[in-house]
């Protein structure tokens, strides 16, 4: 599985493309940061970031995307910002057909260490390691986009599994009802040929 990793900002939204399996070490293809000058109206700053978005999917063909999930902060212009970028994001990513799926910045920090209170510089030295890459990705919020889709990998991967897996399991079951429904029917037709010999 190839994810790709968004964690939204108007003035810096890192990107990181990362490949894997659950269970076994993921590897990156890419990271990077797209950047907006705040000097530039709103607007344009979002054109600028679906552009490279665009960009980004059709270089390194993910099978998924997962989008950091804005939660309320003190500051409501940063908040703001971050949450049109990561529309922006999820709106790229539907319009090349691929599945979105947001997590928390507690969810993505327990993934890559452990702990949902881990600090920036924990998450950057554990996705460094993880990803054995030979210097940290700078800056945190490359390693924040990193860590989005190490966290996509391990955790979306289990649950498309168990969803296959109950998928597999209704499929059987409406098999095994079908073939008991038939029998039956079959069952009741040699009785109605039994009678209609009497």
């Amino acid at each position: 599985m190839r994810v790709l990793g968004v964690d939204p900002g108007l003035t810096r939204c890192g990107l990181g493309v990362v490949e894997g399996t659950p269970g076994r070490p993921p590897t990156m293809v890419a990271v990077g940061v797209i950047r907006t000058p705040p000097e530039l109206d709103v607007s344009q700053r979002l054109v600028r970031i679906e552009a490279e978005l665009v960009e980004w999917i059709t270089e390194h063909r993910p099978d998924a995307v997962a989008v950091e999930r804005v939660f309320a902060q003190h500051n409501v212009r940063t908040v703001m910002g971050t949450a049109q970028a990561s529309g922006v994001a999820m709106v790229v990513a539907a319009r090349s057909g691929l599945p979105v799926a947001l997590h928390t910045p507690s969810e993505v920090k327990a993934a890559v260490t452990g702990s949902g209170r881990a600090g920036k510089e924990q998450v950057t030295t554990m996705v460094t390691r993880i990803l054995q890459l030979p210097e940290r990705p700078t800056p945190a919020d490359a390693a924040d986009a990193l860590a989005l889709a190490i966290c996509h990998i391990w955790r979306g991967g289990v649950t498309s599994k168990l969803q296959q897996a109950a998928a597999s399991r209704s499929n059987l079951e409406a098999a095994a009802q079908a073939q008991s429904r038939l029998q039956v029917a079959r069952l009741r037709a040699a009785v109605a040929a039994q009678e209609g010999k009497r």
